[in-house]
């Protein structure tokens, strides 16, 4: 693993120690290394928005859809 040192001015390193106390977090490298997972999944979830946004059109999707995928699932045996 690699070290990184951060710079916080002194109200964000209070805020800081204030989540790792209150959230769980053993240290302040858990409490940032969770905040950037969370940001990995957002820019992964704008990324498949955005090309969801950019793909053609499909058939609209109603109750027999979904049905279907109900009778899909169902039908599968799962090991």
């Amino acid at each position: 693993m690699s070290t990184m040192n951060i710079s916080l001015p002194d109200g964000l390193k209070e805020f800081v120690d204030t989540q790792v106390g209150s959230r769980g977090f053993g240290t302040s490298s858990e409490y940032v290394r969770e905040l950037i997972r969370k940001d990995q999944d957002r820019q992964q979830l704008r990324g498949l928005l955005l090309a969801g946004a950019q793909s053609a059109p499909t058939a609209p999707v109603d109750a027999s859809y979904f049905e279907s995928l109900r009778k899909r699932i169902n039908g599968k045996k799962f090991q």
